[in-house]
Protein backbone atom coordinates (compact mmCIF):
# COMPACT_ATOMS: atom_id res chain seq x y z
CA UNK A 1 0.00 0.00 0.00
CA UNK A 2 1.41 3.37 -1.05
CA UNK A 3 0.24 6.81 0.05
CA UNK A 4 1.20 9.88 -1.96
CA UNK A 5 1.15 13.03 0.13
CA UNK A 6 2.95 15.18 2.66
CA UNK A 7 2.90 14.19 6.32
CA UNK A 8 1.89 17.79 7.09
CA UNK A 9 -1.38 17.59 5.17
CA UNK A 10 -4.40 17.12 7.49
CA UNK A 11 -6.02 14.84 4.92
CA UNK A 12 -2.90 12.68 4.61
CA UNK A 13 -2.54 12.70 8.39
CA UNK A 14 -6.11 11.44 8.74
CA UNK A 15 -5.45 8.49 6.43
CA UNK A 16 -2.09 7.62 7.98
CA UNK A 17 -3.57 7.59 11.50
CA UNK A 18 -6.24 5.20 10.23
CA UNK A 19 -3.55 2.92 8.76
CA UNK A 20 -1.62 3.06 12.02
CA UNK A 21 -4.72 2.10 14.01
CA UNK A 22 -5.25 -0.86 11.70
CA UNK A 23 -1.62 -1.94 12.03
CA UNK A 24 -1.12 -1.93 8.25
CA UNK A 25 2.16 -1.67 6.39
CA UNK A 26 2.45 1.24 3.99
CA UNK A 27 4.97 3.42 2.19
CA UNK A 28 4.74 7.18 1.71
CA UNK A 29 5.82 9.48 -1.09
CA UNK A 30 5.87 12.67 1.03
CA UNK A 31 5.24 15.28 -1.64
CA UNK A 32 3.02 18.33 -1.47
CA UNK A 33 0.48 18.45 -4.32
CA UNK A 34 2.02 21.60 -5.77
CA UNK A 35 5.15 19.63 -6.66
CA UNK A 36 3.40 16.65 -8.27
CA UNK A 37 4.51 15.68 -11.77
CA UNK A 38 2.41 14.72 -14.81
CA UNK A 39 1.87 11.18 -13.58
CA UNK A 40 0.66 12.52 -10.23
CA UNK A 41 -1.87 14.65 -12.11
CA UNK A 42 -3.04 11.59 -14.02
CA UNK A 43 -3.62 9.75 -10.73
CA UNK A 44 -5.11 12.80 -8.97
CA UNK A 45 -6.76 15.02 -11.62
CA UNK A 46 -7.61 17.67 -9.00
CA UNK A 47 -3.95 17.61 -7.88
CA UNK A 48 -4.94 16.80 -4.32
CA UNK A 49 -3.60 14.49 -1.66
CA UNK A 50 -3.67 11.83 -0.35
CA UNK A 51 -3.59 9.26 -3.14
CA UNK A 52 -3.70 5.56 -2.26
CA UNK A 53 -2.23 2.98 -4.61
CA UNK A 54 -2.75 -0.70 -3.80
CA UNK A 55 -2.29 -3.27 -6.56
CA UNK A 56 -4.73 -2.22 -9.30
CA UNK A 57 -6.73 0.34 -7.30
CA UNK A 58 -6.07 4.09 -7.10
CA UNK A 59 -8.11 6.27 -4.73
CA UNK A 60 -7.77 10.03 -4.41
CA UNK A 61 -10.01 11.24 -1.57
CA UNK A 62 -9.23 10.86 2.14
CA UNK A 63 -12.77 9.81 3.10
CA UNK A 64 -12.97 7.28 0.27
CA UNK A 65 -9.58 5.91 1.29
CA UNK A 66 -10.53 5.68 4.97
CA UNK A 67 -13.79 3.88 4.18
CA UNK A 68 -11.99 1.51 1.78
CA UNK A 69 -9.43 0.69 4.47
CA UNK A 70 -12.19 0.17 7.04
CA UNK A 71 -14.12 -2.18 4.76
CA UNK A 72 -11.10 -4.23 3.74
CA UNK A 73 -9.58 -4.31 7.24
CA UNK A 74 -12.55 -4.02 9.63
CA UNK A 75 -10.70 -4.47 12.93
CA UNK A 76 -10.59 -2.13 14.79
CA UNK A 77 -13.56 -0.28 13.26
CA UNK A 78 -13.26 3.40 12.37
CA UNK A 79 -17.00 4.04 12.60
CA UNK A 80 -19.48 3.20 15.37
CA UNK A 81 -21.73 0.15 15.02
CA UNK A 82 -25.12 1.80 15.60
CA UNK A 83 -26.59 3.36 12.42
CA UNK A 84 -27.49 6.65 14.14
CA UNK A 85 -23.99 7.03 15.57
CA UNK A 86 -22.41 6.02 12.24
CA UNK A 87 -24.41 8.71 10.48
CA UNK A 88 -23.39 11.31 13.06
CA UNK A 89 -19.75 10.26 12.80
CA UNK A 90 -19.88 10.64 9.02
CA UNK A 91 -21.41 14.10 9.36
CA UNK A 92 -18.75 15.26 11.84
CA UNK A 93 -16.03 13.97 9.54
CA UNK A 94 -17.65 15.85 6.66
CA UNK A 95 -17.86 19.01 8.76
CA UNK A 96 -14.16 18.65 9.57
CA UNK A 97 -13.07 17.99 5.99
CA UNK A 98 -15.23 20.75 4.53
CA UNK A 99 -15.59 23.54 7.07
CA UNK A 100 -12.53 23.06 9.25
CA UNK A 101 -10.53 22.47 6.09
CA UNK A 102 -11.76 25.76 4.67
CA UNK A 103 -11.15 27.90 7.76
CA UNK A 104 -7.93 26.31 9.01
CA UNK A 105 -6.22 25.32 5.76
CA UNK A 106 -7.40 27.72 3.06
CA UNK A 107 -8.18 30.55 5.47
CA UNK A 108 -5.12 30.34 7.72
CA UNK A 109 -2.43 27.73 7.06
CA UNK A 110 -2.28 28.21 3.30
CA UNK A 111 -2.03 32.04 3.20
CA UNK A 112 0.18 32.23 6.28
CA UNK A 113 2.53 29.29 5.72
CA UNK A 114 2.20 27.73 2.26
CA UNK A 115 1.69 30.74 0.02
CA UNK A 116 4.82 32.69 1.04
CA UNK A 117 7.00 29.55 1.13
CA UNK A 118 5.84 27.89 -2.09
CA UNK A 119 4.79 30.80 -4.30
CA UNK A 120 7.18 33.34 -2.74
CA UNK A 121 4.40 35.91 -2.41
CA UNK A 122 2.68 37.41 0.62
CA UNK A 123 -0.42 35.56 1.76
CA UNK A 124 -3.85 37.17 1.91
CA UNK A 125 -3.70 39.00 5.25
CA UNK A 126 -7.36 40.02 5.04
CA UNK A 127 -8.36 36.36 4.67
CA UNK A 128 -6.20 35.42 7.64
CA UNK A 129 -7.75 38.12 9.81
CA UNK A 130 -11.29 37.17 8.81
CA UNK A 131 -10.56 33.53 9.54
CA UNK A 132 -9.25 34.33 13.02
CA UNK A 133 -11.94 36.85 13.91
CA UNK A 134 -15.04 35.28 12.36
CA UNK A 135 -14.79 31.97 10.50
CA UNK A 136 -12.79 29.91 13.00
CA UNK A 137 -14.77 31.14 16.04
CA UNK A 138 -18.05 30.27 14.32
CA UNK A 139 -16.81 26.76 13.51
CA UNK A 140 -15.62 26.26 17.08
CA UNK A 141 -18.92 27.53 18.46
CA UNK A 142 -20.62 24.70 16.56
CA UNK A 143 -18.04 22.08 17.60
CA UNK A 144 -18.35 23.05 21.23
CA UNK A 145 -21.92 21.79 21.21
CA UNK A 146 -20.99 18.51 19.52
CA UNK A 147 -17.88 17.37 21.39
CA UNK A 148 -18.02 15.27 24.57
CA UNK A 149 -17.01 16.44 28.03
CA UNK A 150 -14.50 13.57 28.24
CA UNK A 151 -13.13 10.76 26.11
CA UNK A 152 -13.67 10.25 22.39
CA UNK A 153 -16.87 10.90 20.48
CA UNK A 154 -18.09 7.30 20.32
CA UNK A 155 -16.21 5.34 22.97
CA UNK A 156 -12.97 4.49 21.12
CA UNK A 157 -10.97 6.69 18.79
CA UNK A 158 -12.51 6.72 15.34
CA UNK A 159 -12.66 8.50 12.02
CA UNK A 160 -14.62 11.52 13.29
CA UNK A 161 -12.18 12.13 16.16
CA UNK A 162 -9.22 11.81 13.80
CA UNK A 163 -10.66 14.13 11.16
CA UNK A 164 -11.55 16.89 13.61
CA UNK A 165 -8.30 16.88 15.57
CA UNK A 166 -6.12 16.73 12.45
CA UNK A 167 -7.02 20.26 11.32
CA UNK A 168 -6.09 21.76 14.67
CA UNK A 169 -2.54 20.49 14.18
CA UNK A 170 -2.23 22.68 11.09
CA UNK A 171 -3.89 25.51 12.94
CA UNK A 172 -1.18 25.24 15.59
CA UNK A 173 1.50 25.30 12.89
CA UNK A 174 0.01 28.64 11.81
CA UNK A 175 0.04 29.96 15.39
CA UNK A 176 -3.58 29.26 16.39
CA UNK A 177 -4.45 28.07 19.90
CA UNK A 178 -7.91 27.23 21.25
CA UNK A 179 -9.19 29.63 23.91
CA UNK A 180 -9.99 27.23 26.76
CA UNK A 181 -12.32 29.68 28.49
CA UNK A 182 -14.46 30.20 25.40
CA UNK A 183 -14.32 26.62 24.06
CA UNK A 184 -13.49 24.32 27.00
CA UNK A 185 -14.67 21.09 25.37
CA UNK A 186 -12.68 21.76 22.22
CA UNK A 187 -9.62 22.72 24.27
CA UNK A 188 -9.82 19.37 26.09
CA UNK A 189 -10.78 17.21 23.13
CA UNK A 190 -8.15 18.27 20.59
CA UNK A 191 -4.98 17.61 22.66
CA UNK A 192 -6.55 14.43 24.05
CA UNK A 193 -6.98 13.01 20.53
CA UNK A 194 -3.61 14.31 19.29
CA UNK A 195 -1.92 12.56 22.23
CA UNK A 196 -2.87 9.16 20.81
CA UNK A 197 0.28 7.16 19.93
CA UNK A 198 -0.66 7.05 16.23
CA UNK A 199 -0.77 10.86 16.07
CA UNK A 200 2.39 11.16 18.15
CA UNK A 201 4.34 8.83 15.85
CA UNK A 202 3.35 10.85 12.79
CA UNK A 203 3.99 14.16 14.55
CA UNK A 204 7.71 13.33 14.76
CA UNK A 205 7.80 12.83 11.01
CA UNK A 206 5.85 16.03 10.40
CA UNK A 207 8.42 17.97 12.40
CA UNK A 208 11.17 16.57 10.19
CA UNK A 209 9.28 17.44 7.02
CA UNK A 210 8.75 20.99 8.26
CA UNK A 211 12.32 21.55 9.41
CA UNK A 212 14.41 20.07 6.59
CA UNK A 213 15.11 21.21 3.05
CA UNK A 214 13.57 19.44 0.07
CA UNK A 215 17.00 18.12 -0.86
CA UNK A 216 17.62 16.46 2.53
CA UNK A 217 14.05 15.59 3.47
CA UNK A 218 13.81 12.01 2.27
CA UNK A 219 17.09 11.05 3.92
CA UNK A 220 16.05 12.64 7.22
CA UNK A 221 12.68 10.91 7.14
CA UNK A 222 14.26 7.55 6.41
CA UNK A 223 16.68 7.98 9.28
CA UNK A 224 13.71 8.68 11.55
CA UNK A 225 12.11 5.38 10.59
CA UNK A 226 9.66 6.48 7.89
CA UNK A 227 8.96 3.91 5.17
CA UNK A 228 9.21 5.84 1.93
CA UNK A 229 8.61 4.76 -1.65
CA UNK A 230 11.68 4.17 -3.78
CA UNK A 231 10.32 6.42 -6.53
CA UNK A 232 8.60 9.77 -6.21
CA UNK A 233 5.88 11.62 -8.11
CA UNK A 234 7.48 14.92 -7.15
CA UNK A 235 9.31 17.45 -9.28
CA UNK A 236 11.29 20.62 -8.56
CA UNK A 237 8.90 23.33 -9.76
CA UNK A 238 5.47 23.88 -8.15
CA UNK A 239 2.23 23.93 -10.12
CA UNK A 240 -1.12 25.38 -9.11
CA UNK A 241 -4.12 23.10 -8.84
CA UNK A 242 -7.47 23.36 -10.60
CA UNK A 243 -9.59 23.80 -7.45
CA UNK A 244 -7.66 26.48 -5.53
CA UNK A 245 -4.84 28.87 -6.32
Amino acid sequence: MKIIGSYVSPYVRKVLVCLELKGLDYEVDPITPFFGNDEFERLSPLRRIPVLIENDIVLTDSTVIAEYVDETHPDPPLLPKHPKERARARWLEEFADTRLGDVFIWGLFYPKCVHPNVWKEPGDTARIEHSLSADIPAALDYLEGELPEDGYLFGEIGLADIAIASFFRNGAYAGFAVDAERWPRTARFVPFVLAHPAFEKLHRLEQIQLSTSIQGRRQALCEAGAKLTLDSYGEREPRKGVMRL
